[in-house]
Parts: structure tokens; C-alpha cells; sequence
């Protein structure tokens, strides 16, 4: 029999275990707050993993959602529909851009971008120019093809034989990024600040240097915008940071804030290269998706958004540096805009799971960005009173933690 109220005990059942989530199940939210199954409060500092860029439940969202599901749901991609040609109109106006691909998610977006490079460079040279360079640390998606570029074996485990053709260098190493590059590279595909691989912005000059050799050896070069994108960086996109223009972008997280859509981004000339029927997604430009993602890029690309975020930022440095001073817990504070990870001091190493775990005790959610960095993604227009309480928090469950 269903259970009315299913408890985490079902999951065991019922899910296959390729998660460990928490014993709690959240109900409800509203802004930077969630509420679990037995009614207990939380400050979400985790955001769906760089998702809810505008919090739980935004009304203009919820309204925007509201209004399509009254007209249209889905159509095959044998048609397009309204707000799929809006939400690619706008992302070409705001961004280098001049043509989409929509998909369902970051990683399918990155293996559209993926897909993209390699038909371009057969189109233009032929198959012999087919090699992706990627930086260790990586991470791409969990596709296969994704999986085999993001820069971190673990996520192979039991899953090989790879795809080959796929090289991989030091993040933030110039002098490796020019060795690795060759006239058989079709493309060099990288974030501008590590995610997964522990909150670790690139430097300028080595962006600079990876458009350089993409211009150099006719590769393209592919930013993987999945978490930085749609304001999290203080800027619409990351690469606007560092005024470096990528052939193709990929984004995904914040662009539905919580609603499921990625799309891929590039110039008309490479776009050219997916053709009818190289290409496709079954779901990709839903309807819902775009309305919501629209909406989201309006309201995030306000001007009192984005500056918003830098403040913000500022404040949980200030916050994260006054607990470390307290406690000499972190050995570095990093990241751009509301992207920020806090590395634990070599005698935590491996231990940021405890405090995540601590700090949901405290009443607050927080990330790991590995093993070693607690990650904080919080919404883009948290409260400040929500981000001084949830510091607070993992104040309290550091010095729990520390002195038990």
C-alpha cells in the first residue's frame, strides 16, 4: 500500500541507492527557508546545488509556471513553440551567442556541446581532428561521454571502457594547456571556476591563454557554465568576469531555477555543424521550462539582483573569516559571487561531510564541493538576516564538532 506520508526508511525500498540523502525530507519552502515532515526550520545555504537561484517558490515563477500550464505543456520537436523562441532570443541578446540548443539538463547540455565540437571539426577537417582537452578536477555531468571529460576518475569506476580521444592537464597550468593542444584538438572544454573539483576560480591569464590556442589550432573553446551561470558569479555568466568569449557555452541549474532545463549556446557558423537529425531531445525547449527559465532571466538580470550578489558575497567572506578566526578551521576562502567554498585545514581533510551534517543540525544546509571544502549556493537574494543566521549555525557546529 502507498504511504500517505512516505518516510525516509521507504527509500531503501523503493529508489535505487545511487544517493545517500539526508534522514530528513523537506515539505515546503518559501524564499531561503525550508520546512521538513516534522515541521523543523531550515536556512537553505545548499540551493539545490546552485539551483534555486531565487529561493523556494518565487511568486513571479510560480505565476509564470501557473500561466503556460493553462496553455501548452509539450510539443514534439517537430514543432517549436512561443516561450522556447523567446527564451533563445534573449539569451542570444544577452549573451555572445546566436543560436540555442535546449535540453533538460547540464549534463545533456555539455554532451550536446561535446557532440557539437567533434561534428564541427569532422564537417571542416575530418575525423582525425577529434580531441577534447578537459582539466583534472573536472566535472561535466554523468553521462558517459560526460563523465570520460570531467577530470575526476572516481566517477568512472566500473564504467569503462571510456571514450577515448580525451586528454587531461593541471587546472590553472599554462605551460600544460599548451603542451596538450594540437592541431587534432577540436575542442578545449572548461569552467571558469571548478565546481565539483572544490571552488576553484581560473586565473584570467590562463582563460586567456586556453582562447589563444583554441584560435590558434581552429579548436573551439567550450565553457561549461552549468554551475557559474545566470548570476551566480555576480555577472550574467562568469566569462563576462574575465572578458574572455568562449565558442560555446553551456547552462543550465539557475536558468529554471529548480524547474529542469539546460541549454547549449554558440554562434551560428558552429551551430551549423548539428544539422537536422544530428542532434536531438525529445523534452528539450519544453514549453514550462522556457516560460520559467524567461522569467528567471529577467528577473536575475536585474542590475539590483546582480549587484546584489557581490554584496552578498561580501558579506559571507566577512562571516566565514571572523568563524575562522575563531576557530582555524579553513585553510583557504575562495570563489566568486554566491559560488564560495571554505577548505578545511589538513587536520579536517576529508571530514567536510561531517560538518554539513553538523550544520543541518544547527538548522542550516550546506554543500561539499569533494571532500575537503564545505561549499556554500545559497539564493541569489538571500536575505541578510538568513545569511547571518546560517553563519551562526555553522558557527555553532563547528565548535561542536571540534570539541566533542
Amino acid at each position: 500500500m502507498t504511504q500517505e506520508h512516505p518516510d525516509r526508511a521507504l527509500y531503501e525500498q523503493v529508489m535505487v541507492p545511487s544517493y545517500a540523502p539526508s534522514n530528513i525530507i523537506p515539505v515546503r519552502g518559501e524564499g531561503s527557508r525550508l520546512w521538513d515532515q516534522q515541521g523543523q526550520e531550515y536556512i537553505d545555504l545548499a540551493g539545490g546545488i546552485a539551483v534555486n537561484a531565487l529561493g523556494h517558490c518565487h511568486p513571479e515563477l510560480v505565476s509564470a509556471l501557473k500561466s503556460q500550464a493553462d496553455n501548452l505543456w509539450h510539443l514534439s520537436n517537430g514543432f517549436t513553440n512561443e516561450p522556447a523562441l523567446r527564451l533563445a532570443q534573449k539569451l542570444c541578446e544577452m549573451t555572445f551567442a546566436e543560436q540555442v540548443f535546449f535540453t533538460n539538463s547540464g549534463a545533456e547540455a555539455n554532451e550536446a556541446a561535446l557532440k557539437l565540437a567533434r561534428r564541427h571539426a569532422w564537417d571542416r577537417v575530418g575525423e582525425g581532428k577529434h580531441e577534447i582537452v578537459s582539466a583534472f578536477g573536472s566535472f561535466h555531468g554523468r553521462t558517459l561521454f560526460t563523465v570520460s571529460v570531467g577530470g575526476q576518475d572516481k566517477y568512472l569506476d566500473g564504467f569503462r571502457p571510456a571514450p577515448g580521444g580525451i586528454t587531461h592537464v593541471p587546472y590553472n597550468d599554462i605551460a600544460a594547456l599548451e603542451a596538450a593542444v594540437n592541431e587534432h584538438t577540436c575542442a578545449v572544454m572548461l569552467e571558469p571556476v571548478q565546481g565539483e573539483g572544490g571552488i576553484r576560480p581560473a586565473d584570467r591569464a590562463y582563460l586567456q591563454a586556453a582562447r589563444k590556442l583554441c584560435d590558434q589550432y581552429d579548436a573551439l573553446l567550450v565553457f561549461d557554465e552549468i554551475q557559474t551561470g545566470v548570476g551566480r558569479s555576480g555577472m550574467l555568466y562568469s566569462y563576462m568576469t574575465y572578458d574572455v568569449v568562449p565558442d560555446v557555452m553551456t547552462t543550465a541549474k539557475a536558468l529554471g531555477c529548480g524547474f529542469p532545463i539546460g541549454a547549449m549556446l554558440t554562434t551560428k557558423s558552429i551551430g551549423a555543424s548539428l544539422a537536422v537529425g544530428t542532434h536531438g531531445s525529445t523534452f528539450g525547449g519544453n514549453p514550462l521550462a522556457c516560460a520559467v527559465g524567461l522569467k528567471a532571466l529577467d528577473i536575475i538580470s536585474r542590475p539590483d539582483v546582480l549587484d546584489g550578489v557581490n554584496a552578498r558575497h561580501a558579506r559571507f567572506v566577512q562571516h566565514l573569516e571572523e568563524i575562522n578566526a575563531r576557530h582555524r578551521i579553513f585553510s583557504e576562502i575562495r570563489g566568486q559571487g554566491l559560488l564560495i567554498g571554505a577548505e578545511l585545514v589538513e587536520d579536517w581533510r576529508g571530514k567536510a561531510k561531517e560538518f554539513v551534517t553538523a550544520t543541518l543540525e544547527e538548522g542550516a544546509m550546506i554543500l561539499v564541493a569533494g571532500p575537503d571544502v564545505l561549499r556554500f549556493a545559497p539564493s541569489l537574494i538571500i536575505p541578510e538576516k538568513d545569511i547571518d543566521a546560517s553563519m551562526q549555525a555553522l558557527d555553532r557546529a563547528i565548535s561542536k564538532r571540534l570539541n566533542a
